[in-house]
């Protein structure tokens, strides 16, 4: 058989029946015939819980603190699986992330893996232990213990995945795949049997919750090929690959994100070297800038208009007063709108798409403030009280024959 690496994310263990479910399913591989490495994050709401219990003492704690508070909503979950684990009869050992090996940046809050200490991992495999590792965390040059951001536990599970060479890397979650939309929202949507990375990773940064983009990013690099599938229900999921077949789609998927922020820059000098002196500040801050738009003023001024998640506003507006001496009156930020878009590949060769979309926008009477594409994806910025009929809109313009 093989070495299988499974992450299972919060809502998988977040009380005593889910952790006994996954831990069947990890002894069931196990039983297999398979070493098996399982990468845990905390259950339920028990990270939003801490924050919580952190704003209670202060408003704002040091980033490296609250790296130190909520590592420790892994530990929990690790302890608990491994006994559950045990009490279905096979051997478990409980890793925290330092344990297993990972040495990350000291950015605390975002921290990077740089390399896996994979020694601590392999021996506990070779004793035939089933190795249940804390994900979302590890340890930086200072000893200090850190987090990868949210999501970060898929980071974990495919970097176990890509350098300890795993046949296959699992990740299970509270839906059966990979879908054309949220299948929560959208009963039509459908399951997709396989999807490139470059269009799960466009998916995962434009708002699908199933993987976290740095995950997708990761198995891109090192070749790993991601299964995504449920941990309530035994059927197949979705194969994330380098190549997919295209099932004659020409859309893969459509997404929603409302974590957006749009902030607009109005009457600065219309000369060389503004948007790029802005940019830079912004890039120093380490804010990620999606959508941009640039447009002309009045009497050799210009406006600049661009999104940032919704965390990163204030620093945002910041970086703008740093970088220009300009009343508040000409700074706008409005957090009241969401990015809806559609992905795939497909559209490289098919023109049309753009215009599709934006019919269906239009027959709804849903205005569109600011449109991004690339080769792969057509992402629009609108209110966000008309974001989900928005997806439901553009979702039955790409797939009628669902409806």
């Amino acid at each position: 058989m093989g070495l299988i690496v499974q992450k299972f994310g919060g809502s998988s263990v977040a009380n005593a029946e889910r952790v006994m479910n996954v831990a069947k399913i990890v002894t069931d591989t196990y039983r297999e015939g398979n070493d098996v490495v399982v990468v845990v994050s905390a259950q339920g709401d028990t990270t939003d819980d801490l924050i919580d219990k952190a704003h209670e003492i202060n408003d704002h704690p040091s980033k490296r603190e609250m790296d130190m508070l909520l590592t420790s909503g892994e530990q929990i979950s690790i302890a608990l699986l491994s006994m559950a684990i045990e009490k279905l009869g096979c051997p478990a050992v409980s890793l925290l992330g330092w344990q297993a090996g990972f040495r990350t940046s000291s950015a605390y809050g975002s921290a990077r893996i740089k390399s896996i200490k994979t020694d601590r991992l392999r021996a506990e495999v070779d004793r035939h232990n089933i190795v249940v590792v804390a994900g979302f965390q590890g340890i930086n040059k200072y000893d200090d213990l850190t987090t990868l951001g949210r999501g970060g536990s898929d980071t974990s599970a495919v970097a176990i995945a890509a350098a300890m060479h795993a046949d296959r890397c699992q990740i299970f979650t509270d839906v059966e795949g990979v879908f054309t939309a949220d299948p929560r929202k959208i009963p039509e949507a459908r399951k997709l049997k396989e999807i490139t990375y470059d269009e799960m990773l466009e998916l995962a940064t434009l708002g699908a919750q199933v993987l976290n983009n740095r995950s997708v990013e990761m198995a891109k690099k090192y070749n790993v090929e991601i299964e995504v599938l449920s941990s309530l229900k035994r059927v197949p999921g979705t194969i994330v690959k380098e190549v997919a077949k295209m099932e004659k789609m020409l859309v893969r998927g459509v997404t929603k994100d409302t974590d957006v922020a749009r902030i607009s820059v109005t009457n600065i000098d219309n000369t060389p070297g503004i948007a790029f002196k802005l940019f830079s500040k912004l890039a120093q801050k380490n804010i990620n800038v999606d959508i941009i738009l640039q447009s002309v003023g009045r009497d050799g001024t210009k406006d600049i208009t661009f999104t940032v998640a919704k965390d990163n506003a204030v620093d945002a507006i910041a970086a703008v007063h740093e970088t220009f001496d300009i009343d508040d009156k000409n700074i706008t930020c409005a957090t009241n709108v969401a990015k809806i878009s559609v992905v795939g590949a497909g559209m490289e060769s098919h023109p049309g798409t753009a215009s599709k979309m934006f019919e269906a926008l239009y027959e709804h009477d849903i205005n569109i403030d600011m449109i991004s594409t690339s080769e792969i994806k057509i992402s629009v910025l609108i209110d966000a009280q008309d974001a989900d009929r928005a997806v439901a809109a553009v979702h039955k313009a790409f797939y009628p024959e669902l409806n």
